[in-house]
């Protein structure tokens, strides 16, 4: 288990989720010197090679703060009044902090919706994907303006959890004012005792849940446990850490024993592929050449515009289709980056066409390998 967490330290791409109680003092407004040491750490990582995507709390505390509410309030729209207000100044204070390590952040705000709806989903992938390569650190937020009730992610412990499913993260981390997760509410009873690794299926982990202790965050140990199993689903493992610990991030980059480390119960791309093969309904085909057919089959390779020799169905960006080969056999399904009306212009084409022939272009493959399961 040891060579576990060395493992995941040296893991490429993490979500690192900071909570209100870290972040705020109290719901006096943010805690600029808890936030100095944040950037501090992701700078750091992100020296070392790593991509970083935070999912940080904090709008609402900011924004309660700035129109000066000393309780959280419950209507709706006062909820999105003070979210909106405290948006900017969380904002403000993680962009001027980076800058001083050389770096530029980026705002990305979702709702459920987003995620939801394939297209939007893909769209933001592919816009969070594009500011990793351009070595941007995005900071992502529940969009609390405008989601409602039935649509909001409720915390953002899960919100963090579709983060890693949407980039196929490695590492979950979500730094809590805790030291992590044990097997009993620690408020409620004696002789708790740490959990340091259980798998996201283990039933102690249901023992262990208890309500949030802060009236400024939502989520308790419980959400924490939800959205480890979610991001399990496509291979992610989770750290639920002590957020105060200094350097608590390069403690989990050296593979230190830290916190609680819930494993997924599949390994990686079994969980990822059967995550997204039992999502969607199938809404086309695509039939592949030899060629193409034979490098789906063999190595799982992405599939590209120039191996299609026909398309059939109603299809938008997003959703799932069936790759068949010449005899019309299904080989494999994934989510398609087009419609199928810019599929059928493509088809057969290079990529290095795709812009010329639709103006744009998306992605270079029709199917990216990630999103393609074999059948």
């Amino acid at each position: 288990m040891k060579r576990t967490r060395q493992q995941l330290g040296k893991s490429e791409r993490w979500v690192v989720k900071i909570g209100s109680a870290l972040i705020t003092r109290n719901g006096k407004g943010l805690d600029h010197d808890a936030l100095v040491g944040w950037a501090h750490q992701i700078a750091h990582l992100h020296k070392t090679g790593k991509s970083i995507v935070l999912v940080s709390s904090g709008a609402i505390a900011e924004g309660m703060n700035r129109l000066r509410w000393r309780k959280r309030p419950r209507a709706l729209h006062e909820l999105q009044a003070a979210a909106a207000t405290g948006q900017m100044g969380l904002i403000q204070a993680y962009e001027s902090h980076f800058q001083k390590h050389g770096l530029h952040s980026a705002q990305i705000l979702l709702t459920h919706d987003d995620l939801r709806d394939r297209c939007r989903y893909l769209n933001a992938r592919s816009t969070l994907r594009t500011l990793l390569d351009l070595q941007i650190i995005p900071v992502v937020n529940e969009n609390d303006t405008v989601a409602t009730d039935e649509v909001r992610f409720g915390d953002n412990d899960t919100l963090a959890a579709l983060v890693a499913n949407l980039l196929d993260a490695q590492l979950l981390v979500i730094l809590t004012d805790q030291q992590g997760l044990y097997d009993r509410n620690p408020n409620k009873h004696d002789n708790t005792k740490l959990i340091e690794y259980a798998k996201v299926t283990d039933q102690v982990l249901d023992l262990a849940a208890g309500p949030s202790g802060s009236d400024l965050g939502r989520g308790g140990m419980i959400t924490k446990i939800s959205a480890a199993r979610l991001a399990a689903r496509s291979g992610t493992s989770t750290l639920i850490v002590p957020g105060r610990e200094p350097k608590i991030l390069q403690h989990i980059a050296q593979g230190q024993n830290c916190g609680s480390l819930l494993l997924p119960a599949d390994e990686p791309m079994t969980a990822r592929k059967r995550w997204i093969a039992n999502q969607l309904r199938l809404r086309g085909t695509l039939t592949l050449d030899a060629g193409a057919s034979r490098m789906v089959r063999s190595s799982g390779s992405s599939l590209l515009p120039v191996g299609v020799t026909h398309i059939k169905g109603r299809f938008m960006r997003g959703d799932m289709v069936a790759c068949l080969d010449p005899q019309r056999r299904e080989i494999a399904r994934g989510l398609i980056n087009y419609s199928v009306s810019e599929a059928v212009r493509i088809k057969g084409r290079p990529s290095r066409e795709i812009e010329t022939i639709l103006g744009y272009v998306d992605e270079p493959e029709l199917i990216h390998r990630d999103n393609l399961v074999l059948t």
